[in-house]
């Protein structure tokens, strides 16, 4: 029986830690950071459940089933399981978080050097594109292109970077932003949907499970232990990173206090403490961690496209590629306005298939249980994302505990799962299909 090797397991956790690791994660610690000053430990502590506690134990679920999103998603129903992937891998690929790898690694990695004008970030989102592509085509090499290269150079360098916030921090730590006075926590919960990590595990799935069967591995018990091995490796570096940076953006409300995202605190901070040569090492940061994030998000949703469509994968990753190319071009500022609703929308969603996917052993007719728990999920969910985007809701909306920050879906959705539990134990047809 085939078996990886020790190194083999490390680069695969390497190759999932680079996956992960892109814009988002960069740019919203340090943002978060800063707007919560004293309470940054509070504010971390929420940020880490769901930018590494609920990825992980996404691939966990993941691993469990022993595949991807349509394992996970089969007691849905082929329609609302279609519905749900189709979603999920726009939300994650084409439409937000493919293009902000390119926008947020052109700002934060090049405009520094060359300014912020549209022909620049034109041309180099052309030519990151294409180099994204380049490393899509082939998807079953990337465990040596990515896990074995880029990302022990992403590692030297967000080392490096991580060091310097922690020896040398901008100055003191100051009060906390209005929106970090009070529940940090529950805030730095919030924050960390913004990384996409959760929605990211369900994509990556395929791609790590892809990665270790182009290894000869077959073996569905290995491909799942070799599939936590993984998150496990990616979740310790992506916490280390998130405190780094978190910390470092509380530490610069001296020199950044009036920035207006996470890109300029880092700049703000780079050019402070370290002058031209930490432009440069933020640069490379910045660039090798949304190029293996833009590669693995093209590679998922190429993949999953072409179990929908009738067309090839390469044809789909080149037209996915375009499309993320031109939407890209809109700005940084206008994908983030307009990802936060749908992300406030999505992620309860994806919160409770993950939930309901682990304690599937529990229920005797699961599709008894998902199907009116993920409707709930879908209503109180899509409520939220309505009121961040400013929409008005119904009163007894707004009355939910939690409502007003955007987790108004919590209680509705328990007191449904429990219904549905007790249902589907107590139903006389339910407990002649156990007996079956």
């Amino acid at each position: 029986m085939n078996a990886l090797k020790s190194q083999d397991i490390l680069a695969l956790g390497f190759m999932t830690f680079a996956l992960f690791l892109g814009a988002g994660n960069i740019i919203f610690p340090p943002a978060a950071g800063l707007a919560a000053g004293e309470n940054l430990w509070q504010a971390a502590f929420g940020f880490l459940l769901t930018a590494v506690g609920l990825p992980l134990i996404t691939l966990l679920a993941i691993a469990r089933v022993g595949g991807g999103m349509e394992q996970l998603t089969a007691p849905l129903g082929k329609v609302a399981a279609a519905v749900f992937g189709v979603a999920v891998y726009l939300a994650i690929g084409p439409l937000f978080a493919t293009p902000r790898t390119a926008v947020v690694s052109f700002e934060m990695g090049v405009a520094p050097f060359v300014g912020n004008s549209a022909l620049s970030l034109g041309i180099y989102t052309l030519v990151f594109f294409a180099l994204v592509l380049w490393l899509s085509l082939r998807p079953g090499e990337l465990l040596d292109r990515v896990g074995k290269w880029i990302t022990p150079l992403l590692l030297l360098s967000l080392v490096l970077l991580g060091g310097a916030a922690l020896l040398f921090p901008a100055g003191e730590i100051a009060a906390p932003a209005e929106a970090y006075a009070t529940r940090p926590a529950i805030k730095g919960f919030l924050e960390g949907y913004l990384t996409m990590d959760t929605l990211g595990a369900l994509v990556f799935g395929i791609v790590i499970t892809t990665a270790i069967r182009d290894r000869g591995i077959r073996d569905d018990a290995l491909i799942s232990r070799y599939t936590i091995f993984a998150g496990v490796i990616a979740a310790i570096g992506l916490a280390l990173v998130y405190l780094a940076f978190f910390y470092l953006g509380a530490a610069s409300q001296s020199i950044a206090g009036g920035a207006e995202n996470g890109v300029a605190v880092l700049t703000a901070y780079v050019q402070h403490t370290l002058g031209m040569p930490g432009l440069v090492l933020l640069a490379s940061v910045i660039i090798l961690a949304c190029l293996t994030t833009a590669v693995g998000l093209l590679t998922a949703c190429g993949e999953y496209f072409a179990s929908l469509l009738p067309v090839s994968y390469r044809t789909l990753v080149i037209v996915l590629a375009v499309f993320s190319l031109l939407v890209a071009n809109q700005g940084l500022s206008q994908l983030i306005a307009l990802s936060i609703p749908v992300l406030v929308g999505l992620y309860p969603l994806a919160i409770v298939l993950v939930a309901l996917n682990l304690l599937k052993p529990l229920w005797l007719r699961p599709e008894w249980v998902f199907r009116p728990v993920m409707f709930g999920a879908l209503v109180f969910g899509v409520f939220d994302g309505l009121a961040t985007a400013g929409f008005a809701v119904p009163a007894l909306i707004k009355q939910l505990p939690l409502a007003d920050s955007s987790l108004g879906w919590l209680l509705p959705v328990a007191v449904l799962l429990l219904a549905c539990a007790a249902l589907d134990r107590l139903a006389p047809s339910a407990k002649v299909a156990a007996n079956a």
